[in-house]
């Protein structure tokens, strides 16, 4: 059987420190995310999914109506482009001049476009992800419930995303998701993997 395995992190667990801890990194990304990617494999083994990338079984257990298939793939889907959406503090770059021509016309300016992903990050209700997404030949701002994800739909390139889940920052910054959601925004956002997605 082909496995989903679990990516590396693109990064030293402690490299978003203090945004981030290490101790974070420890449950989110190596029990939460590991955890998904541990049941994934055995929901899906003797199955049509297996052998199938994770993001054909994303986009075959969505149509399929397969819940608990989907909501594994999706997060570990989300995740993967989490952890690459970040990067440790003055590494991640400036938007390319694309993307920041992209940025301006859609919003107006970059710092307006930080603004439109942070209050929808803050404003998402419970848990879930906001996105900096490329649709229909513009850029705008989503946010997703729980495992939600724009991976595989039509018209639709991710660009960028913050993971609200209360995991995320709990550890971190307790119930303060706007201080966490802005300490990204400022500091940790990876233009450069943003730049290398637009279409």
């Amino acid at each position: 059987m082909k496995e989903i395995t679990l990516a590396p992190l693109p990064y030293a667990d402690d490299a978003l420190a203090p945004t981030i801890s290490a101790k974070t990194i420890s449950f989110h990304y190596g029990k939460h995310h590991a955890g998904y990617v541990k049941t994934l494999n055995g929901l899906i083994a003797g199955t049509k999914y297996e052998g199938l990338s994770l993001d054909a079984i994303v986009a075959a257990s969505r149509d399929a109506g397969d819940t608990a298939i989907f909501n594994n793939a999706a997060q570990i889907w989300n995740h993967d482009f989490y952890w690459r959406s970040l990067a440790p503090a003055g590494k991640g770059g400036e938007p390319s001049a694309e993307l920041l021509a992209a940025i301006n016309a859609s919003f107006g300016s970059l710092d307006a476009c930080k603004a439109a992903l942070a209050d929808a990050a803050v404003k998402r209700f419970g848990s879930g992800w906001a996105w900096l997404l490329q649709k229909d030949g513009r850029l705008v701002v989503e946010s997703t419930s729980n495992a939600e994800t724009p991976c595989g739909q039509a018209g639709v390139k991710p660009l960028l995303v913050i993971d609200v889940w209360e995991h995320a920052y709990y550890l971190d910054w307790q119930n303060q998701r706007a201080a966490y959601v802005k300490a990204v925004v400022d500091g940790h956002l990876n233009w450069s993997f943003a730049s290398g997605n637009l279409a």
